[in-house]
């Protein structure tokens, strides 16, 4: 971590440079307040930032460059320069160009997230076809994290104020979700999970929902046998283990009725059957929060939108939530390790100075 400055530093990567990235960069950071709470280094390059600056008039987005990190400025958003080399820039056009300085932002950020010189890592929206190369085959973020980080699992965990969703699989084709839906997998899930709940969200007991995978979670085996043979046998195992799950649930009712909000977090079997409802029915901005690495990373719930990209109006809302997620998160670890390391608080001095022995009447 770099010592010489006390507020946590937050990396953030630019993004698909035909994306919106680099103007959600623009718009949320220009408030030089955001300077009190945390220091900012982009991973991008001037040239990058000075050409949708232009598509931002109103904005007051100032910036420090440096090709040093360990040199920031605290007092204002650092540009670390990923590269030098003019970059031919097309808002919302899909193509090679975006995917490669993409990549490049996120893989010279990661490597300082791995060396400790930042603390934690908000990643604006890529597009996971122009991203693909012999270099980097990952489906997304998440893939690319575990695999970097050399980790065995990950979770993928969408949250907001009133519920967090995860994901047994994620970028699956549905014709192949079955086959991931194991009792190990499921109870893989369950343990980063419980243990994420309890460091990252400060939740003391959790209390998990697990979903089913078929409709109407099996009706006990007529409409598929997944929910008996391979999602109760998880949820026993995980409830050996003291976790507090409960399940399976048929999708639609768990959450049609307001199920969500009576648990800490849900364990979806697959991408839409989780992400449907959360996007629909999310109170306030959505955060996407990898579970079970030992860094922090976080990105916005939504993806690069070529739509409306370079026209200036690109809601910023998530990304600036995802990055006071990451702050909260990062400062939620710091206290759960430091009462592991000191289970008995010591009392101050001043406090001790005012007691009395108890008086015991005879």
């Amino acid at each position: 971590m770099n010592t010489n400055i006390k507020r946590p530093i937050i990396g953030v990567t630019c993004g698909d440079v035909n994306g919106i990235g680099i103007e959600l960069i623009i718009k949320a950071f220009s408030d030089t307040r955001i300077a009190e709470l945390c220091t900012l280094v982009i991973f991008a390059s001037n040239k990058v930032i000075n050409f949708y600056r232009k598509t931002v008039p109103d904005s007051n987005f100032n910036f420090y460059h440096t090709k040093d990190i360990d040199c920031l400025n605290s007092k204002q958003v650092n540009i670390f320069n990923c590269w030098d080399e003019d970059v031919n820039i097309n808002p919302g056009i899909l193509n090679e160009i975006g995917g490669k300085y993409a990549v490049k932002s996120l893989i010279t950020a990661s490597n300082f997230l791995k060396q400790g010189k930042i603390d934690g890592l908000l990643t604006a929206p890529i597009h996971k076809n122009n991203v693909q190369s012999a270099d980097f085959s990952f489906t997304g973020h998440t893939p690319f994290l575990k695999s970097f980080f050399g980790v065995s699992d990950v979770v993928m965990m969408m949250c907001a104020s009133n519920m967090r969703v995860a994901l047994v699989t994620e970028h699956v084709p549905i014709s192949e979700v079955a086959q991931h839906i194991t009792t190990e997998n499921i109870l893989g899930k369950l343990n980063i999970m419980h243990a994420s709940l309890k460091k990252d969200f400060d939740v003391s007991r959790p209390r998990v929902a697990v979903l089913g995978l078929n409709p109407h979670a099996g009706d006990r085996g007529l409409v598929g046998s997944e929910e008996e043979t391979i999602i109760k046998p998880a949820i026993r195992q995980a409830k050996d283990k003291d976790m507090l799950v409960f399940g399976p649930y048929s999708a639609d009712a768990f959450f049609a009725r307001g199920y969500h909000e009576r648990f800490d977090a849900v364990l979806a079997m697959y991408h839409d059957q989780g992400l449907i409802p959360f996007k629909s029915l999310a109170i306030g901005e959505g955060v996407n929060f990898t579970a079970g690495l030992k860094v922090v990373r976080t990105s916005p719930d939504h993806g690069v939108a070529f739509d409306i990209a370079g026209k200036g109006v690109a809601d910023h809302s998530s990304f600036l939530h995802a990055l006071y997620f990451c702050m909260d998160v990062i400062a939620n670890r710091k206290e759960y390790e430091e009462a592991r390391a000191n289970p008995i608080k010591r009392i101050m001095p001043e406090v001790t100075a005012k007691l009395e022995d108890e008086k015991i009447e005879e």
